[in-house]
């Protein structure tokens, strides 16, 4: 009897250290997925254009900026700085009225001129989480692709 006993005691501490090993599973902490960006007032830095993707420069930011107050947009082509009229007609069109820019030159002249003249034919829109994507009427491809800004 007292070996039965001592044979059941060491079992039940062996199965305790063993037990004790094993890896502790802790549920896992998932961070809150962010938002979608919002077409207003977010920075929307240039990532491609026209299926070609867009160098960054940090000296000259490419980037497209709505208000969410006024119908008024604004950013930098590159060379130069501009600003204009946009309009919402329905869920997902949008159209750039007359976009008025500095005159400054520069290398990137060509690209700006580019970015700009894609503004004026957009008509259409989607944002997918921190992407925003432009459209014309006779493309099915996006012609601006733009990237929240951190």
């Amino acid at each position: 009897m007292q070996l039965a006993r001592s044979f059941l005691f060491t079992g039940f501490i062996l199965s305790f250290l063993l037990g004790s090993c094993q890896p502790k599973l802790t549920p896992a902490i998932s961070s809150p997925t962010p938002p979608p960006a919002t077409l207003h007032t977010t920075r929307w830095m240039l990532y491609c254009l026209e299926a070609q993707p867009v160098a960054a420069n940090p000296e000259r930011e490419m980037y497209l900026q709505l208000s969410a107050t006024e119908t008024q947009a604004e950013g930098q082509a590159g060379c130069n700085q501009f600003r204009g009229s946009f309009t919402l007609p329905s869920e997902g069109k949008l159209h750039f009225g007359s976009l008025l820019s500095t005159k400054m030159a520069c290398p990137e002249l060509a690209l700006e001129n580019r970015f700009l003249n894609i503004l004026s034919t957009t008509r259409s829109y989607r944002i997918s989480g921190d992407t925003l994507r432009f459209y014309s009427e006779t493309t099915v491809a996006p012609v601006a692709v733009f990237l929240a800004s951190k």
